[in-house]
């Protein structure tokens, strides 16, 4: 035990003193280094034999070495500079953090106190506000159906009046045009938009709208304004005599409370949405309907429209659900279960976008989900004969689609130039095509021949919307070539008269570049 210490004791007294004399070298050479008496009696020991020459080169070395001495100094002082600067914000964010904390916790109570003074009000003229603000018993949570709404009343109002509506038998459902085609469809919807509403548009972009229908549930309309996107719109909701249902989307629209609504805790009400009513009308009826959000970008889409770009992307119907409330009660209206709505499969979202500097960029995941419809141009106007509007369920729409699609299959050699395009793009741009892009492609182009289409003019739209147009978040300075290449590459796999989309999108990108 005693060699033991005795070895530890010389082993740390070794470590000790090797340290030491590491530190007090480091003075010593750091002391050594501004020994100018030491430097001044080399320079002495030699000076006699310089000559004109020894001496301008001494000069010249002199002055060199001040000036990196003063470099040194100066590089040294910024950095010391740095690290207390970089100190002082450390210390005043905390206090800054530390008086966050407190001004939080005054205005809780300030707003506690606020709410207090508010719920007595409204109790003063006749309603019954949220008990906990006056009592401390817990009561009045608002997943507890405490029969506090208004009248006795449940909290849905005009929910509640659709289900009186649809209840009381004065719904009667209309004879569907349940023989019609995809291409006759096209066909009268223009001529009915002409004749009836004075609204002109090219048979082409009727057949990208309705055959993208028929591969998601959400069309993005963009393009310059005054173009028809929003009249498009209208004009489908006449055409199948379903009114479209307009929200106009604000700039102060953060999330999904600006669609669905919210519950009031003063009034036991929700606050409802002409969004959620038609959402929830929709399941007492077989019709198509679009909800169009009118400038969607002009707050972030992303934000409050992402639960239902998630939800819309559930592949079973029943499983496309929105919890509206976190509890259901006994008064809530009959297709809301347990708080819980599901988004009827006949409705279709129809989003108009803006590009300029009073919108938001459209982030990619809705494009993804979307398939976007460029209006840049105002269609010729064209005699059209007096055409009679339709009624469509969904149904029948969803069986055309379907067979459609089992119809009109893309062929193989279209698949394998598909394949080889999908390579080319991932060589050339480092983009791919993502499953859900495959699946719409494989969905749309079957539609769009049905519609009246071909199958390579199918190919060209999809893939200019839905590929191409991820090429503008690319340096386009640097990809002029490729462009060139990619449309070389074009012509030499569709054609040279075929691709014309593609090949105008692209061209429009290189001049951006």
């Amino acid at each position: 035990m005693t060699a033991f210490f005795n070895y530890f004791y010389d082993f740390m007294s070794s470590i000790g003193m090797n340290l030491w004399t590491m530190l007090t070298s480091i003075g010593k050479a750091f002391v050594s280094i501004f020994n100018f008496g030491y430097y001044g009696k080399i320079l002495n020991s030699y000076r006699k034999d310089f000559g004109a020459v020894g001496w301008i080169l001494f000069g010249v070395t002199a002055i060199v070495l001040i000036v990196l001495l003063v470099v040194l100094v100066y590089f040294l002082g910024k950095l010391i500079k740095k690290i207390v600067a970089f100190k002082q914000p450390v210390l005043e964010n905390e206090k800054l953090k530390d008086e966050v904390a407190k001004l939080k916790h005054e205005m809780y109570k300030v707003s506690y106190e606020k709410d207090k003074l508010l719920a007595m009000h409204v109790s003063k003229l006749g309603y019954k506000p949220n008990e906990d603000l006056l009592n401390t018993d817990g009561s009045g949570l608002e997943g507890e159906d405490d029969g506090s709404a208004q009248g006795g009343e449940g909290r849905f109002t005009k929910l509640a009046q659709v289900d009186e509506y649809y209840e009381s038998g004065e719904y009667v459902a209309p004879e569907y045009d349940d023989d019609i085609t995809l291409e006759e469809i096209c066909k009268r919807f223009r001529n009915f938009s002409a004749s009836r509403l004075g609204l002109y548009y090219d048979l082409n972009l009727i057949k990208n709208f309705i055959a993208s229908l028929g591969a998601t549930k959400m069309i993005v309309l963009q393009g310059i304004s005054g173009t028809g996107k929003t009249s498009l719109s209208y004009a489908f909701g006449q055409f199948i005599q379903n009114p479209t249902v307009m929200c106009a989307v604000q700039p102060a629209w953060r999330d999904r409370t600006e669609l669905f609504g919210y519950f009031n805790e003063f009034t036991k009400k929700f606050n409802e949405t002409e969004f959620l009513k038609s959402v929830y009308e929709a399941s007492y009826y077989e019709d198509m309907r679009a909800i169009v959000l009118d400038e969607m970008n002009i707050a972030r889409v992303e934000y409050y429209f992402a639960e239902m770009l998630s939800v819309l992307e559930m592949p079973r119907p029943e499983e496309r659900n929105i919890a509206i409330v976190p509890a259901g009660w006994k008064s809530d209206p009959k297709h809301l279960k347990d708080g819980i709505l599901n988004i009827a499969p006949n409705l279709w979202y129809i989003g108009t976008i803006n590009n300029d500097d009073s919108t938001f960029a459209v982030a990619d995941k809705v494009y993804d989900r979307a398939i976007p419809i460029d209006l840049d141009s105002k269609a010729e106007r064209f005699d059209a004969p007096d055409t009679e509007p339709v009624h469509l369920r969904y149904s029948y729409m969803d069986k055309l689609f379907k067979e459609a699609i089992e119809k009109y299959q893309m062929s193989q050699e279209s698949k394998a130039k598909l394949e080889d395009v999908d390579n080319y793009v991932i060589e050339h741009f480092r983009i791919t095509f993502g499953n859900r892009i495959l699946k719409q492609i494989y969905a749309f182009v079957p539609c769009y021949v049905a519609c009246g289409g071909t199958e390579v003019d199918g190919i060209d739209f999809i893939l200019a919307k839905k590929i191409i147009r991820k090429f503008s978040s690319l340096n386009l300075g640097y990809l002029k070539d490729e462009i060139d290449g990619f449309i070389l590459y074009l012509n030499e796999v569709f054609g040279e008269e075929n691709m014309n989309v593609c090949k105008f999108d692209l061209l429009q990108l290189k001049k951006m570049g």
